[in-house]
């Protein structure tokens, strides 16, 4: 991961509504941020204490979705 820039984590899509969605964890930290986007606009963004937890929750979220029918854009 870039310590200077935002990371992308990955990008999903849902064909069946043509939505887009990725998360991005954001330079900086402790607290480690991760942002959420929805069709480009800011959905959520959290906090956490160490990397391993923002990884794990941006993981957590990508397999939430992927069972609601979303794949990898």
């Amino acid at each position: 991961m870039d310590a200077v820039g935002s990371t992308v984590l990955w990008r999903l899509f849902r064909p069946a509504t043509r939505d887009r969605t990725y998360a991005v964890l954001l330079p900086g930290g402790p607290p480690f941020t991760l942002a959420l986007f929805a069709n480009d606009q800011m959905d959520r963004i959290e906090n956490y204490d160490t990397m391993d937890l923002a990884m794990f929750r941006a993981a957590e979220i990508k397999r939430s979705l992927a069972a609601e029918d979303w794949i990898d854009d």
